[in-house]
């Protein structure tokens, strides 16, 4: 093998996951910068390696340096000092702060931090607060350190080591030793896989019971992130199996163990995770009290019915159906509402308001989102909150209202509720009074909930609650050629694509992804803006099926930000590198996990607002709202300039551009170009192939995401 001993300089790509890294470092007897591409997971800029590896000529990127094993060791001269610092390591030191130290302190930089901290004071602009901050994160670099050194070996990140250090502190390689398993149920971010590859190093056995332990329950999660509430004992040992490599027959002794722990619930064939068996019973029994419980206030339905029946009720003419709508709405506890684009079901909603404010009662309006809430607000100039805000989410506590403290109000009307999931949906109800009336509004043809179940389609099937479906496609919604084709699209017919100057849906054909790409870049970044007068970063929002690809949100993501953001030396525009991506001062950003303490949740959008370098922090701005994030928080913030279909239910954008490509074959789904095109308010471009649009559309799958809740609810029905 041969050796190389390097100072990285930086950091070009680096995988949390795997700890994949490709650096670029200064090597004795090299003139330019070297690439050096491994398992590196714990380096950073400034880092001194000594690597053991071998020489290969990639045919795109060229010469680089194969890493096989790798030892790192602190900087030993000023200016790898200066970069070790500076590089984001220790929180409280930026590349300003940095230089400012070693022009004080020299070689000895290094060791004053460690034994004598205290002389940082000597520092212009360092304070008492600082310093202190610069202490602890030494120290936790230092503990982080330790916990790389004993994980290094298995392939752990730097950002799970950190978490790892954040959940169990000083006990971090105790508690990996004793249960590695551990990991992939406490921390977020750490699957199955990290915490079986630690396992195996460290000896636990393939067959030992914590093992299949965690391997069933990371199966069962898998399968709840595809939508299901419950597994059959096949599906659930066929992907078992394969990952664990274990029989049948060596599985099913452990989980039925787990049924007598209450690991998980067996119900005849149906095996449950906890909380997804306890929310299906909990929203059904609900469901059953809401309809048989009077309202606590009474409304004069013949005399609400009266004021419907005159012409133009409230300036709104409506057509029978609609008024069919209000009128279930008034003489019902429960009711849904459902129709397509351009069916007139804001319109529907606004006058079940008004009926129920005529009548003195007190209306609350809630949607899943923070995005779905605002559109909601601004149809019915009502406020509208998510439906965490409703119930008051206080970490760690949990949700503030609940059956002990339930809501206020006499009718709760809830929007997209085809995102509603069912432990959701489970802890809202728990939280409405018996004596409250439920208006569920949505969509039943857009995507099913990113969570497990399918309560409103559930509910519909169910057949106990009523239900109206809007149909008609009013006047003003047939000149809209996106609402046209979206029903076109939902009745399996091919859609209108012949353009137009008039039109608001458009398509470009592109043959290759290469193609469709330079086409969708040109369209934000040029074309769009040009002719319509728009931001291209806040009216402009490509979606894609898919996160990987060419044209998949990851690089779809990196391309449009070096076009309409791009890091303009001359600016001096401040960053954070993390992961492989590039956090910019203006660059827009989505949320994708929920993060209660902050208070943003998955699927917000916002901009970077703020860079600060030196303590590694971004402050970013979400409607008007402004959180901090640190360095090691970012794994729950992406770039926003492009993002999948599935991130943008309940959203709708001024522009939508969206490739669609026979590449993006395993999503093409009737319902996911449904949903697609329905986010467009003005105007849509599809760029792609023909094909790809007619195979979606045809591809109708049905839906079968496991739930019992439709059971459940009729169970209910023969009890009463």
């Amino acid at each position: 093998m041969d050796m190389l001993r390097c100072v990285v300089e930086r950091i070009i790509f680096q995988n949390e996951e795997n700890g994949y890294t490709v650096v670029k470092c200064k090597a004795k007897g090299y003139h330019e910068l070297v690439t050096v591409v491994g398992l590196m997971p714990s380096v950073a800029v400034g880092s001194v390696l000594s690597l053991q590896g071998f020489w290969k000529n990639d045919g795109k990127y060229g010469p680089q340096f194969t890493v096989h094993s790798f030892e790192e060791t602190l900087p030993i001269t000023t200016n790898g000092i200066e970069k070790y610092l500076g590089s984001g390591l220790i929180k409280g030191i930026g590349p300003i702060f940095a230089k400012k130290i070693v022009n004080t302190f020299g070689i000895e930089t290094l060791e004053i931090i460690e034994s004598d901290a205290d002389r940082l004071f000597e520092i212009h602009g360092l304070g008492k607060t600082r310093v202190e901050c610069v202490k602890k994160s030494w120290q936790e670099q230092k503990e982080i350190k330790n916990i790389m050194l004993f994980l290094q070996s298995y392939g752990v990140s730097t950002n799970h080591a950190t978490k790892i250090f954040k959940t169990y502190g000083t006990d971090s390689i105790h508690v990996v030793k004793e249960n590695p398993y551990r990991l992939a149920d406490n921390i977020w971010g750490i699957g199955f896989k990290t915490a079986d590859t630690i396992a195996e190093k460290l000896g636990v056995a393939k067959d030992a019971a914590i093992r299949l332990r965690s391997g069933l329950l990371y199966s069962l999660n898998k399968l709840s992130e595809d939508g299901h509430c419950y597994a059959v004992s096949d599906q659930l040992f066929k992907a078992a199996e394969r990952m664990l490599e274990m029989t049948a027959e060596k599985l099913r002794p452990v989980l039925e163990n787990m049924a007598q722990t209450g690991d998980v619930i067996v119900e005849d064939e149906a095996i449950y995770l906890p909380p997804f068996y306890f929310s299906e019973i909990g929203v059904a029994k609900k469901v059953r009290n809401l309809i048989e419980t009077t309202r606590r206030k009474r409304i004069d339905t013949a005399g609400v019915i009266e004021r419907l029946n005159t012409p133009k009720h409230g300036g709104i003419t409506y057509d029978e159906v609609q008024l069919e709508a209000i009128r279930t709405a008034v003489m019902h506890k429960f009711m849904v509402l459902t129709g397509g684009p351009g069916t007139g079901k804001t319109t529907t909603t606004l006058g079940i308001i008004q009926a129920f404010q005529a009548s003195g009662l007190q209306v609350l309006c809630a949607a899943p989102t923070g995005r779905a809430a605002k559109k909601m607000s601004e149809a019915t100039g009502m406020e509208a909150k998510t439906i965490h805000r409703l119930l008051e989410f206080k970490p760690p506590q949990g949700y503030q209202r609940n059956a002990e403290n339930p809501l206020e109000g006499d009718v709760l009307i809830l929007d997209e509720c085809s995102m509603i999931d069912i432990i959701l949906m489970h802890n809202l109800l728990k939280a409405v009074p018996d004596d409250m009336t439920v208006i569920m509004v949505g969509d039943t043809d857009q995507l099913p909930s990113v969570g497990a179940g399918n309560v409103l389609n559930d509910i519909i099937a169910s057949e106990v609650v009523p239900v109206v479906r809007l149909q008609r496609i009013f006047r003003q919604a047939q000149g809209s050629r996106i609402i046209m084709n979206a029903h076109r699209i939902n009745q399996g017919k091919n859609i209108d694509i012949t353009n137009g100057k008039a039109s608001d849906f458009f398509f470009i054909e592109s043959a290759t992804p290469e193609e469709a790409l330079e086409k969708i870049i040109n369209l934000v970044a040029t074309r769009l803006p040009g002719y319509y007068h728009a931001d291209p970063i806040r009216d402009i929002q490509v979606l894609t099926p898919m996160q990987r690809g060419l044209v998949g949100a990851v690089n779809l993501n990196k391309m449009l930000q070096e076009r309409l953001n791009p890091a303009v030396a001359a600016l001096a525009k401040p960053s954070i590198n993390r992961a492989g991506i590039e956090y910019r001062l203006h660059d827009k950003v989505m949320q994708i996990k929920n993060n209660y303490d902050k208070e943003v949740f998955n699927g917000d959008i916002g901009t970077i607002t703020d860079v600060n370098v030196e303590d590694q922090e971004l402050t970013i701005s979400f409607d008007s709202r402004e959180v901090t994030f640190e360095r090691s928080d970012l794994d729950e913030v992406v770039l926003a300039y492009a993002t999948t279909i599935h991130k943008s239910q309940g959203s709708e954008y001024p522009i939508v551009v969206m490739p669609f490509m026979m590449t993006h074959f395993v999503m093409l789904q009737r319902n996911l170009l449904y949903t697609a095109v329905t986010r467009a308010k003005k105007v849509l471009v599809l760029v792609g192939e023909q094909k790809a649009i007619g195979y979606a559309i045809r591809n109708q799958k049905p839906n079968e995401r496991k739930t019992r809740l439709s059971l459940r609810l009729n169970a209910t029905k023969q009890m009463s």
